[in-house]
Order: structure tokens, then sequence, then C-alpha cells
């Protein structure tokens, strides 16, 4: 490089401005020229450092009211030039490009100014970040000669290498490199899906989700799975993702599963509610005046099953719910909050985990996904309630008040029930869940013979019709005196009529509820 500058250079341009100032000046007494611009230029020259603007090396000024800075041949080619290629060397000195050899940049906060309740267009478009990505993309791709840097901590690492060595080593370059295309792949994808929404595209001919590690996880399903829990950005706060942990080890891969099934069922409920959960299907549900009687009505649903279990309650703990909580074993224990009674109450337990998520944001995500071997399914959440519903009576006898609740509140649970789903409930509480099964009356079959004598006066809910008149049969044969299913058989009728032979009220909603 005969004829140009020897001092290396370092461009440093960050919206997250912690620990910039220590870096430059770590570059400074190591000799390096440092480049900026706007906002980071000013704060390091404010603070001592030596800074030369971007405009003075490429020539010429920012225009576009930013838009246009750094997209110039001075940077680019500094950035790009394989340094043991005559040809690119030739052309540097033709041109007299100096090689930058530190770039570090974050982007335009684009995902903080989406996040925003009064964001608008115009705002979200001025910080889609076009030079940041074009220099961040440019040094990782030439990450043989370049060190790139999108996170602040990274910075210690790589002065370390750099005072010992005075370069950083080629499988840092490329650790460096790999997190820079996934920094702006995840950036793309969050732009993507915003326009993409704009524009009202329902199934794009592709689609890219991005994901932010929450945390790495001891185990997954089973001890020899690895696994680990990463959030959707921008994700509802109403959700397992977003939850404050306040006491208890970690969660793990089963609990994160569970705790989610919990929440999206107690979500159903606008009275005092507490659901229990095991293995992602609800084995007592129950409402009430308060949060400890709901409790009460969940535990009294199946006190064998609970135990160790996951509780979700949309009311604040009090110390009177926490004695009864405490009085078994429990793995985890979701709310909006605790008393300090409370708290004090349950952390005697040394392993329960307390967990408080926001109930105030019940924003859904519009799409819900599952991936399969080799691709993803996506739909629309089952968000379809009661009052969505066109209800038919299709029987002789008119429902009770306490019928059509114990009806509704079968219903609102059913649907969070592997299939095939049966649930037997009173107005209050489910007395019997029936879940996952490979026929209709076999569900009905568990739900009644876990009910028992509880079923007589009952209601039963299941998430789809009857293929035949068998089920009505046995819910007859067990007390039951009201029924909620979509309907839509070819042999409906036969169901109507054992329910009239047997004055039992049948309601039906048009509407299924499987759950795989």
């Amino acid at each position: 490089m005969e004829g140009l500058l020897v001092k290396k250079r370092a461009l440093l341009s960050v919206s997250d401005k912690s620990g910039i100032l220590e870096f430059a000046k770590a570059l400074e007494s190591l000799d390096y020229e440092i480049l900026s611009t706007g906002g980071t230029m000013k704060h390091l020259a404010d603070n001592g450092v030596a800074v030369t603007a971007v405009d003075e090396v490429t020539g010429f000024p920012e225009i576009m009211e930013g838009r246009v800075k750094t997209l110039n041949p001075f940077i680019h080619g500094g950035l790009l030039a394989k340094r043991d290629n005559p040809v690119h060397q030739a052309q540097m000195e033709e041109h007299q490009i100096h090689p930058i050899d530190i770039v570090c940049v974050n982007l335009y906060p684009f995902k903080e100014t989406i996040s925003k309740a009064d964001v608008t267009t115009e705002d979200a478009i001025e910080n889609i970040d076009i030079g940041g990505p074009a220099m961040l993309r440019a040094s990782a791709k030439n990450h043989a000669y370049v060190t790139v840097i999108v996170d602040a901590t990274d910075y210690e690492q790589v002065l370390a290498e750099l005072k010992a060595d005075g370069q950083t080593t080629h499988e840092t370059r490329r650790r460096l490199a790999a997190k820079v295309f996934r920094h702006t792949a995840a950036y793309d994808a969050l732009i993507a899906g915003y326009l993409t929404d704009l524009a009202g595209e329902e199934f794009p001919e592709q689609v890219t989700y991005t994901y932010e590690l929450k945390q790495p996880l001891r185990y997954g399903e089973n001890p020899h799975q690895k696994a680990a829990f990463y959030s959707k950005p921008l994700g509802s706060d109403f959700s397992i993702a977003y939850a404050e942990q306040l006491h208890g080890k970690e969660l793990s891969y089963n609990n994160i599963q569970d705790a989610n099934a919990a929440i999206q069922i107690v979500k159903e409920f606008d009275a005092p509610a507490a659901v229990a959960v095991k293995h992602m299907n609800p084995c007592g549900v129950g409402t009430g005046e308060t949060i400890a009687d709901a409790f009460n009505k969940a535990y009294e649903a199946d006190p064998v099953s609970i135990f160790g279990g996951i509780i979700a309650l949309n009311r604040e703990v009090d110390v009177t719910t926490a004695e009864k909580l405490s009085g078994i074993f429990l793995e985890i224990v979701i709310a909006p909050s605790f008393t300090e009674e409370a708290i004090d109450v349950l952390t005697k337990k040394k392993n329960i985990r307390l967990l408080t998520i926001s109930f105030e944001q019940n924003k859904q995500d519009k799409w819900n996904t599952v991936s399969v071997e080799g691709g993803l399914l996506m739909q629309e959440p089952d968000a379809f309630g009661f009052k969505d519903a066109d209800i038919r009576v299709a029987t002789d006898r008119e429902p009770t008040e306490a019928e059509w609740e114990a009806m509704k509140l079968g219903w609102a649970v059913v649907k969070h029930v592997k299939s095939n789903a049966i649930v037997v409930s009173d107005n209050e509480r489910t007395l019997g869940v029936g879940a996952g099964q490979m026929n209709r009356v076999g569900a009905a079959g568990i739900a009644l013979t876990q009910a028992g004598e509880r079923a007589k006066g009952a209601a039963l809910a299941s998430d789809a019709f009857f293929p035949m008149d068998d089920t009505v049969e046995a819910a007859a044969k067990a007390g039951i005196t009201a029924i909620i299913q979509p309907g839509g058989s070819v042999k409906d009728e036969d169901s109507i009529k054992k329910a009239n032979e047997y004055g039992i009220t049948m309601v039906f909603t048009g509407v299924r509820h499987f759950k795989h």
C-alpha cells in the first residue's frame, strides 16, 4: 500500500452509546484513527477523542437529511478490499482509498420506533437504516480482514486481542461476522413484517420471523434433548415470554409449555379465575367471587392431578390465596401480582416458581406457528368465543340460566384441551376433562368418570360434533342435563333425538375447536 497512510482506521457510528467512549479512547491509545458521523462524532469529540468526520474522507457532505453519508467508494472500498489481492491493492492505490480495519455500528432503532403506541408510518420509514446495514454487511463479508462489531458486549474481547497481538483472531472476526448477519437479518425481518402488515398481505410468498434468546434451558422435553427459549420482539406482555420471575429455579422446557397453556386459558375469563394445567391440558378451572374462591374451585375440580401442576390466576395473589397454594406441591404460580405477605408465604417453598405477567395488554399474535420437519404451519389463533357463536338450541328444552353459565364455562375451556376433547362443568368449575382421545365417546368416558356424582345436573362441552348418539347416551346415564357442541354431523338428528329422549338441553355453536 505504498503511497497510502499506514495508520489503522476504525469507523464508529452507534445509536447505542454505552461503552463507546471507552472503546474509542482505547483504540486511540493503540494508534487508530477514529472516523465517525453525527451524534457519535459529537459525543466522542466532546469527550476529548480526536475524530475524523466521514465527509472529510469521502470529500462529500451528508445530504438528504443524512440519508446519504457513508454510501461512498472511499468507505466501502476501504471495507471490501482484499488486503492480499494485487488488483484490489492497485485500485486502492490509484484512487487513494484507505483500508478500514474496525467497524462498530448500531442501526437506527426501528424496533423501538414501531413499538410506540403513537408511531406514524413516516416515523417508521425514517427509522429504516440503509447505510448502517450496508457497512455491517460489507465488513462482515470481508471479515478475513475487517473486525466488525454490532454489540457493545464484544468491545472487551476485541480490545484484549488488539492489545495482546495487535490484531483480532480470524475465529473472533468470523464469530462477529456471523453475529452481524444475524443482526441485520433480524432487523430486515422486522421491517418486512411491518411493511407486509401495512400492505395487508396475509400469506406472502416468503415469510421470515425473528426471535431473541431469552435463556438457554437445562434440557428439552427430556434430559437427552438440548433446548433454548426465544422470545418474539414486540410480542404481547401478556405472555410467558415476557413474564417476570420473582422466585424459584429457572423454568424448564415443559414448564414454559405448560405455563403458556395456563395463560391462554385464564385469558378466557373476566371474573376471578384460576387454572391448573398438567401436560398442556387443564386439570381444573374455577371461577369465584374472589381469587381464593376461584382457586378452591380449581383445586376441587381435580385434587389429584393438580399435584405438581402449573397455576394461572387473573387477580393479585393475596395472603389467603397464598396459604392455600402453599398447601400443595406446585411447579409454578402465575398472576398479575403478589402482595408482600403472599410472597413471604410462598417463598418459604424453595422450588416453587412465582411469575408475574401484565394482564393489561391482552394483545394476541396475529398468527400462530408450529414447526414440522422441513416446514412451518401458520394459522390465526383460535379467538372465537361464545359471544361470537351463532347459538342454536337444537332440542325441545331451553337451558336454564345455570345451564347456560355451565355451558359457557365448559366451552371456554374445551378449546384449550387436546382433541378429542370433552369437558364436564358446572357454572363455577370444571368437573371432568377428557383429553387427547382417539374417539369422542372415549374422551366423554374419561371426563364423566372423573366427574362422578358431580356430573348430575352438570353440562358437557365437546370440541367437535358427535358422529353418533353414543356420547349423548353416556352423558345422560351420568346425569348430564345440558350439552354444548358445534353440530354439523350428518347424524345430528340422532343426537338431538337421544337428548330429547332424556330431557337434555343441547346447544349447537356452529364452530368446532379442534386442538392438535
